[in-house]
């Protein structure tokens, strides 16, 4: 309203526009000197001015997914104190608003006929350390050059993913790409169980050699739907509201690579995940190590 009467001012007079509106000129004339002396607006007021540059800050160096709770825990873990619902409020007003996650389409073809492990997971995606229960999914993205696919390889203790690839074709290459860097950036041992669906990729006799060649013992969904691996259709879920739906359209398959890559860098060390804490997985992971090396020391 106020750029309304600045913009006509000079043609009719601040007085005749307001009668007009309805509006008192005493109001115009206090809102003309606010901004000219910010120290002139109420404390609120400039509490929120200063909150709002820092919400906007989080909203933006987050991918601009980040929805009012996140944003007020990340703005909580800055020690900067204040009320979700300011955050709500000021968040409206800037015309910010986080990524709302749409239904997933399922790629993965299951082989009836191939030899399947035993379910050695039954729906529960808990660890108790990492390197305990890994989880591995794919998903696809269309691209103006034609569809390319993404595999990821998850550690369940701290929801890290550890192992991913972009590759224009689903054939075994993709899965096992993501595993074989899953495997050189943990170097796990023995021990560790690996979760997938019924895909045929899991499946591949290229696939289960090189996981028994590691000591990692597979494991299958029993049922064959999205309950049996939850946490890779959530992450891949997570992956596909964040990056592929916010940042589109792709051109090709170097640019999903890239949005992927830093995706990947940000999720693992600065997202904060509810199911952990609020905290990003690198930072569990690092506690864990700690606590791990005090009890050491300790005994």
């Amino acid at each position: 309203m106020a750029s309304f009467i600045d913009e006509h001012r000079a043609q009719y007079g601040v007085e005749p526009i307001c009668k007009q509106l309805p509006i008192a000129p005493s109001v115009y004339y206090e809102f003309k000197a606010r901004q000219a002396d910010p120290e002139r607006c109420s404390a609120r007021s400039r509490r929120d001015a200063v909150l709002a540059g820092q919400i906007r800050r989080v909203h933006e160096s987050n991918f601009r997914v980040y929805g009012a709770r996140k944003v007020w825990r990340q703005l909580r873990r800055e020690k900067v104190t204040v009320a979700r619902c300011t955050v709500e409020r000021l968040m409206r007003s800037l015309g910010l608003q986080g990524v709302v996650r749409g239904k997933r389409c399922r790629t993965t073809i299951a082989d009836e006929r191939a030899q399947r492990p035993a379910d050695l997971v039954n729906r529960d995606f808990k660890a108790q350390r990492p390197n305990q229960l890994w989880v591995a999914d794919f998903t696809y993205v269309a691209t103006w050059s034609g569809f390319v696919y993404v595999a990821f390889v998850i550690d369940v203790f701290a929801r890290r993913i550890i192992g991913w690839r972009v590759a224009r074709s689903m054939h075994t290459e993709l899965v096992l790409d993501a595993l074989e860097q899953a495997l050189w950036s943990r170097c796990p041992g023995k021990g560790v169980v690996h979760h997938s669906d019924r895909g045929s990729q899991y499946l591949s006799i290229r696939y289960t050699e090189r996981l028994a060649e590691m000591g990692v013992e597979p494991s299958v969904g029993s049922v064959s739907d999205s309950y049996d691996n939850a946490l890779a259709e959530t992450i891949i879920g997570l992956f596909k509201t964040e990056v592929i739906h916010h940042r589109g359209p792709w051109r090709h398959l170097e640019a999903v690579e890239y949005a992927t890559l830093e995706w990947v860098d940000w999720f693992n060390h600065r997202r904060l995940l509810e199911p952990i804490g609020n905290v990003p997985p690198a930072e569990l992971e690092m506690a864990y190590l700690r606590q791990q090396g005090e009890t050491a020391i300790a005994a």
